[in-house]
């Protein structure tokens, strides 16, 4: 088909259809507007093709880019980056789509949605979207194989992309294999490499944790090796929040070494990792791992870091000893930061430390009576918890009585402090639902938690969990089903969706299976690999010499099947190379490049007075040869016409 040929009614449906496969995944991460505007320009394009309408001049187009242009600097303040590049293709995309005016606009449009596809790993390397991306190349191929012949079925044209994309399967394996691994993001601009994490923050204010209540986003999976803890024991520790303004608690100083500060003792669970990346270096680990943990620290507040913030999926292989004892011999200058509170904040709440440890010295004491005045108090956890003023602390305790895992444990510090007993808040997890399908724990954000730890002469540091006091069965059983009856629950937690999270279930296993498989082959398994098979010491130049080989080897038997299928041509070949032969006779011999399509138009035009017959040849050659089933009737009626041309 000449470059100069407008677009048939097919091969712009087949257009559309992979432009909207490309741009759909992408409406999540553009702005609003920008969405809207290519939204606009679709619908535009598939209104010129239903009414046959005139292609918009190219100074509109042109105004239409330029406009869109400032708009994407307006809105991201610059057009260096991950996020302004992704909406300025698609912006761009859209308007080629508009002006398509010849089939190579439509090539220029395809190369435009592959760079697209290629874009949505810049976001995420889920299954789901490689399963779009797969699509849309599929989609990409139908729409080129559509240029060489408009005619063919539907199904045709689907199976023979199928096939082509089949066809480059052992060389996307060889390059995933062999191809060196380099660790860390698609993106690597530092202002929107990382952008979009979330997850548990360093500092923790009224209402903070009861916002990732609502997130059922994965926050790290773990496969125990053996029975797992009870659920009173499957807390995740995170940061640790020592210094308080107020109203905002945040992590206090720490150091941290290659050991840890305390002896692990007492039942141990085995486990594996996988954690979802947060742009943080703490590893929400079970209390408490032993020393040895590879790429990792451990700091004076007990918990368990990485050497660098986490921005890719990792895996961890660690050990847990729930019981051990920490913080027996516990730093003076970390006992003061732990009773140190503002002067002005919480009168009620100080007069009630006050009398709650009044007559003993103990703090084993005072430990038992604050429980149980809170136990006492008939406070309600919930997820929508009201707005609290100045003195928060104050208002939850007497006043609203109703809150979230926060309020409970930033009350109960408090009133521990203001009675002279060293506490503080720990961040984390808690919990977690069991996959039934690959019985994978499965950790959300929403079981994001914050409970006490106080300070026990003998003991150290104890963990106490307040919510747990109003609230049982939240450590129990989880967070629907603490909240009260009459408070409507997450989407995916009411009971009425079971078959939901059924489904939900089967796609978070077989997402983990791609996670461990696919995107988990890092650096360190790619050499464990070359090295099982024979390569002790594997470099880049290794790899490089082994990716070479490989690709010529698999060429080599391609080029050998492909010659071996062109000895043993098919009869519809045969009739093929007769028709061409007796053409090149006439001087009209077929280019090496030339498609019958194509050659049948350049025959039509040469020969005048066999045009319509030429024509004919060629296309029912390339639909036999090209479509789904090759017809044997079809075939020798073919047979039969090549031998009757004459075309003297």
């Amino acid at each position: 088909m000449s470059d100069a040929r407008a677009p048939s009614v097919v091969q712009q449906l087949w257009l559309l259809a992979t432009t909207t496969t490309t741009l759909a995944p992408h409406a999540t991460h553009l702005p609003a507007w920008l969405t809207a505007v290519c939204a606009s320009l679709l619908g535009l394009r598939v209104l010129l093709s239903w009414r046959r309408g005139k292609v918009p001049h190219q100074a509109l187009i042109l105004l239409i880019a330029v406009a869109a242009g400032v708009g994407v600097k307006i809105d991201f303040g610059h057009f260096f980056g991950k996020d302004p590049g992704v909406a300025l293709l698609a912006v761009l995309l859209c308007l080629k789509l508009l002006e398509g005016r010849s089939t190579r606009d439509i090539r220029a449009a395809i190369l435009l949605s592959l760079f697209l596809q290629l874009g949505l790993f810049f976001y995420d390397q889920t299954l789901a979207i490689a399963g779009l991306a797969l699509t849309g190349a599929l989609l990409a191929t139908i729409t080129l194989l559509s240029l060489q012949d408009e005619n063919a079925p539907p199904v045709a044209q689907l199976r023979t992309g199928a096939v082509l994309l089949a066809q480059g399967l052992p060389f996307m394996l060889i390059l995933f294999v062999l191809f060196p691994r380099v660790q860390g993001p698609l993106w690597g601009l530092p202002a929107d490499a990382y952008s979009g994490m979330s997850g548990l923050s360093d500092s923790m204010t009224p209402g903070s944790i009861s916002q990732l209540g609502l997130s059922d986003a994965i926050a790290f999976r773990v496969e125990f090796h053996g029975s797992p803890p009870p659920p009173t024991q499957r807390y995740w520790r995170g940061p640790v929040l020592t210094s308080f303004d107020g109203r905002t608690w945040r992590t206090g100083r720490f150091t941290t070494a290659a050991e840890p500060a305390y002896v692990p003792a007492g039942p141990a669970y085995d486990y594996g990792l996988t954690l979802e990346p947060h742009n943080q270096n703490w590893l929400l680990a079970l209390d408490f791992p032993p020393p040895g943990v590879p790429q990792a620290r451990y700091t004076s507040d007990y918990r368990l870091v990485a050497n660098a913030p986490v921005r890719t999926r990792a895996r961890f292989n660690l050990r847990a000893y729930p019981t051990t004892a920490v913080g027996v011999d516990e730093n003076r200058d970390v006992l003061t930061d732990a009773v140190r509170l503002p002067a002005t904040f919480n009168p009620r709440s100080r007069a009630l430390a006050r009398d709650l440890a009044t007559g003993t010295p103990s703090h084993d004491l005072i430990l038992a009576r604050t429980i149980e005045h809170l136990r006492r108090s008939d406070l309600t956890y919930t997820l929508n918890p009201p707005l609290l003023g100045t003195h928060a602390i104050d208002e939850f305790l007497f006043d609203t009585r109703r809150g979230f895992c926060e309020h409970f444990a930033s009350a109960f510090v408090f009133v521990m402090r203001a009675a002279g007993v060293p506490a503080r808040v720990v961040t984390g997890y808690q919990g977690g639902e069991i996959n039934p399908i690959d019985r994978t724990l499965v950790v959300r954000q929403s079981d994001a938690h914050a409970w006490a730890e106080v300070w026990l002469a003998g003991r150290g540091w104890t963990r106490i969990d307040p919510t747990a006091v109003a609230a049982p069965r939240r450590i129990e059983s989880g967070l629907a089903a603490a909240l009260p009856e009459w408070e409507a629950l997450p989407f995916m937690m009411r009971p009425s969706f079971s078959w939901l999270r059924d489904l939900r279930h089967h796609w978070e296993a077989l997402s983990n299976t791609w996670n461990i498989w696919v995107l988990g082959y890092n650096p360190d398994r790619q050499q464990d690999l070359l090295k099982r098979i024979g390569f002790s010491r594997p470099d880049w130049r290794t790899l490089g010499l082994l990716l070479g080989l490989s690709a010529g080897i698999l060429t080599l038997l391609l080029f050998i099947w492909a010659f071996a299928l062109r000895q043993q041509r098919d009869p519809l070949d045969r009739a093929w190379s007769s028709f061409c032969r007796k053409l090149a006779r006439h001087g009209a011999a077929r280019h090496p490049w030339e498609g019958p399509v194509d050659y049948g138009k350049r025959l039509a035009m040469t020969f005048p007075r066999h045009a319509a017959r030429l024509k004919d040849i060629a296309g029912r050659y390339a639909r036999l040869r090209y479509g789904s089933s090759t017809d044997d009737r079809h075939v020798r009626d073919l047979v039969q016409c090549i031998r009757r041309l004459n075309l003297k």
